[in-house]
């Protein structure tokens, strides 16, 4: 008789899961999406043509990119191949993007597109995590003192 719990990753669900029910109630990407659903888009939604009228044509909503764009410079994860990735491997990421896969085409031609507005929009959400005691901003300070050294790996050999 083993003392450790049975493996069942073959287990069956009677309903499909809920994204929402595997992340926790007071997670970082819960504060990203509510944050973004007050924010006015309105002028990023003007600039789509609306040519797509099926799912699969039409495009992604611009609180979805900015999400996932928000919650990834947050996490560090800053390219568009990573933030594709993690649509799939991050229960965080994939909440944000409503269980969708945008991909990394598709997050960079939004960022470029975008830019100054999102520049904008950060500053924005700065604001208001740091109003809602979320953010606490303070000083970093790197040094890039360079010394001179006398010795040569060459040198230093027998």
């Amino acid at each position: 008789m083993s003392n450790f719990r049975p493996i069942k990753r073959d287990t069956d669900f009677l309903l499909p899961p809920s994204v929402d029910e595997w992340l926790p109630e007071r997670h970082l990407a819960r504060f990203v999406v509510e944050v973004v659903d007050e924010l006015d888009l309105s002028a990023m939604g003007r600039a789509y043509r609306g040519s797509g009228s099926g799912s699969a044509s039409a495009s992604y909503h611009p609180s979805i990119l900015l999400g996932l764009l928000i919650y990834g410079y947050a996490t560090k994860v800053f390219s568009s191949r990573a933030i594709e990735r993690a649509t799939y491997d991050s229960v965080a990421f994939r909440f944000i993007a409503g269980n969708d896969h945008p991909d990394h085409d598709t997050m960079a031609t939004f960022r470029r597109r975008f830019l100054p507005e999102i520049e904008r929009l950060f500053v924005e959400v700065r604001k208001l995590a740091r109003a809602m005691g979320v953010l606490k901003l303070g000083t970093v300070a790197l040094d890039g003192t360079k010394v001179h050294a006398n010795e040569s790996r060459h040198s230093a050999l027998s």
